[in-house]
């Protein structure tokens, strides 16, 4: 493999704590700018992210905090709901996080002195995923090494709930169909639930163990992508319900899968945290070795920009930027 490929981050912004998770805003906010939340093991830190290849007058990255929500514990996943909006007065910022207490907050505020949390109980066990329904924000769901994938409106009630046949890992919502929502499972199997029949109205096996993360392309919703061991496989929904294509990425067990939001072709893979050289792999479904490799010397949290194809990863103290060129 050409040494070319290998990369340090393009850029880095430091925190004051280690970052467990990260994840861009995926949606429109009104602002040129893009939204970043980042959790660490107190608090979690939301803030605006600016680019050079956004505005010549960024040297680099401008990273803008907004607001810091005391957590006190440690942060596992992090949503962002569609209803966070700048452009507002006063503005909104509305997330949703997980902690090892099996808890979900809601997080509400104007970025003045209005902060509303709420929290949603019922999980029994870690909560490993959450997001918010797409186009409006008015449910969440979730899913937990209890063996169940769980549907909440804001009030914190539970609506609907699926039971699974081992760890829930990943869930995913159709961008334009809201009824439709994906769920991943740790003995690799996914399946699509319709939430008005509540039932499976599809699955997919990856025919190995364990999966750790899947995500559904929502610029192109018939490619699935996921993580399984140390492989990265990817379906066609439309053809099998087996991969179409299946290749070995990370040296010990794989752990994130994402897809990238600027260009469909393209996706991301992480190993696990905590390894010497936790490595971020950028791959293309044109080319058979990855395009780019990220090295961190370790990493945690995977998350793209809603239109660059550039991707963040957490670490000690630090937020990894890498851009990469297609």
């Amino acid at each position: 493999m050409p040494d070319d490929t290998v990369r340090s981050a393009t850029y880095t912004v430091p925190c004051e704590d280690y970052v467990h998770v990260v994840e861009f805003s995926p949606y429109d906010c009104g602002s040129p700018a893009s939204l970043l939340a980042y959790g660490g093991n107190q608090y979690v830190v939301v803030g605006t992210c600016r680019f050079k290849e956004e505005d010549t007058e960024v040297e680099g990255v401008e990273f803008t905090s907004l607001q810091v929500f005391m957590h006190g514990v440690r942060v596992d996943a992090i949503a962002w709901s569609p209803e966070t909006r700048l452009d507002k007065l006063p503005p909104v910022i509305r997330l949703c996080t997980t902690a090892a207490d099996k808890k979900i907050r809601l997080w509400t505020s104007n970025l003045q002195n209005n902060c509303d949390v709420k929290l949603m109980e019922g999980h029994t066990s870690y909560i490993n995923h959450l997001v918010f329904e797409p186009a409006e924000g008015k449910q969440i769901a979730s899913v937990s090494d209890d063996h169940t994938c769980r549907v909440w409106d804001l009030d914190g009630n539970e609506t609907t709930s699926f039971r699974l046949r081992s760890p829930g890992v990943s869930v995913c919502w159709h961008p334009e169909d809201i009824c439709k929502l994906m769920v991943a499972e740790k003995k690799g199997t996914i399946r699509f639930y319709d939430l008005v029949t509540q039932h499976a109205i599809l699955s997919l096996d990856s025919g190995q163990m364990p999966l750790m993360s899947a995500d559904w392309c929502l610029t192109n919703t018939i490619k699935v992508g996921a993580v399984v061991s140390n492989d990265w496989v990817i379906w066609d929904i439309t053809r099998s319900s087996y991969p179409l294509e299946k290749r070995p990425a990370h040296v010990g067990k794989a752990r994130h899968f994402r897809w990238s939001k600027a260009n469909e072709n393209l996706f991301a893979t992480t190993g696990y945290p905590g390894k010497i050289n936790s490595q971020l792999l950028v791959h293309h479904l044109g080319h058979p070795q990855p395009v780019m490799i990220g090295s961190a010397s370790v990493g945690a949290g995977l998350s793209w920009h809603k239109t660059l194809p550039l991707c963040v990863v957490g670490g000690d103290r630090k937020l990894f930027f890498w851009m990469t060129e297609m």
